[in-house]
């Protein structure tokens, strides 16, 4: 059986091509290619997906004449393995160190309806049997 598909095995236009699906939900190629920074041709869209197709990322299906193509890793998957592999990488795994970097981050204020949510996640990892709001 093939290993699940990890998002870290992809290329910068790959993960591009994935963010694109993600907002898009089903969508041919040409609305991908319209959705992507500094858009490739056509024809390297196509083949990017078909090679994304081919490594489990993405499936299609037709639609009249053309396909209709969309993700087949859930968004909140790549998400968290993307945010094991920055822990990991620069972080050496503490999400204290992680949690205190976005909070000193000049540019990213928190309200105090995020400290407040921040405040809660905290306890209730401290105490699991707290219930949710």
């Amino acid at each position: 059986m093939p290993s699940k598909p990890s998002y870290l095995r992809l290329s910068r236009r790959e993960r591009q091509i994935m963010d694109a699906l993600y907002r898009l939900g089903d969508a041919p190629a040409a609305a991908i290619r319209e959705a992507l920074p500094d858009p490739p041709s056509y024809s390297a869209v196509r083949a990017k997906l078909a090679i994304l197709e081919d490594k489990g990322y993405v499936a299609h299906r037709a639609d009249g004449p053309r396909y209709l193509y969309r993700a087949v890793v859930q968004r909140s998957e790549a998400e968290t393995t993307a945010l094991k592999h920055v822990l990991q990488t620069f972080f050496g795994g503490s999400v204290s160190k992680a949690v205190a970097a976005l909070v000193q981050m000049n540019d990213n204020d928190l309200s105090e309806e995020d400290l407040d949510r921040l405040s809660t996640l905290i306890e209730r990892s401290e105490n699991p049997s707290a219930e949710e709001d």
